[in-house]
């Protein structure tokens, strides 16, 4: 039996299929226009660094021009040489590119069912496509049963956590980044209020 989906997971499952988006390709004119006219995400009294950083992704998206970001994407994560910034996992984690945090990372992804796309460049460990990986383990897919807030969080921990924090530091930082500078900050907000909701939750199943 399916395990439910409640407003507050698909409310996870969709910013993280828009982190994941927003990692692995630049917006569109559309995309931009959705974001521009998104609604607040109101921190309730909590931390207000999504809500913030939210808000500056939104208006910056009311005033940036397709074209212009298209060109600070590609100057960011593509190179015919080594690119400004690699945002995989193996590299962070080992020093290397398709090491063995790669090759455990694919193991996780064959227990739950889930393969790289035909076609998809990018691989596994980039951390737009774990972002994706985290909407599917929190929202399911096609014939890929949603996994319980325990998987998410035990793959959160080993594939996410030891390593995003300076991925999207080198990425804010990163020489020419001034979209991406924000989404870099809206992707660590997010992913920070998931690391300490796992810390809490496992308190209380303590």
């Amino acid at each position: 039996m399916a395990l439910p989906l409640s407003s507050e997971d698909q409310a996870r499952a969709d910013l993280y299929a828009l982190a994941a988006r927003l990692l692995l390709a630049p917006p569109g004119e559309a995309l931009l226009g959705q974001l521009a006219a998104a609604d607040p995400i109101l921190s309730e009294g909590g931390d207000p660094a999504l809500e913030q950083a939210w808000e500056k992704l939104v208006l910056a998206s009311s005033v940036m021009d397709a074209g212009a970001v298209q060109d600070e994407f590609d100057a960011l994560f593509i190179s015919d040489g080594t690119p400004k910034i690699n945002p995989y996992g193996s590299l962070y984690l080992s020093g290397f590119m398709n090491d063995a945090p790669l090759a455990e990372l694919r193991g996780d992804l064959a227990r739950f069912g889930i393969q790289r796309m035909r076609g998809v460049g990018e691989f596994e460990d980039h951390l737009g496509a774990l972002c994706e990986t985290m909407r599917v383990l929190i929202a399911g897919g096609a014939g890929i049963p949603r996994r319980s807030h325990h998987e998410q969080q035990a793959f959160f921990e080993a594939r996410i956590a030891p390593w995003y924090e300076r991925c999207l530091s080198d990425i804010a930082g990163a020489e020419g980044a001034n979209y991406y500078r924000l989404v870099a900050a809206f992707v660590g907000a997010l992913l920070a209020i998931e690391a300490d909701a796992f810390v809490v939750e496992e308190g209380f199943d303590d």
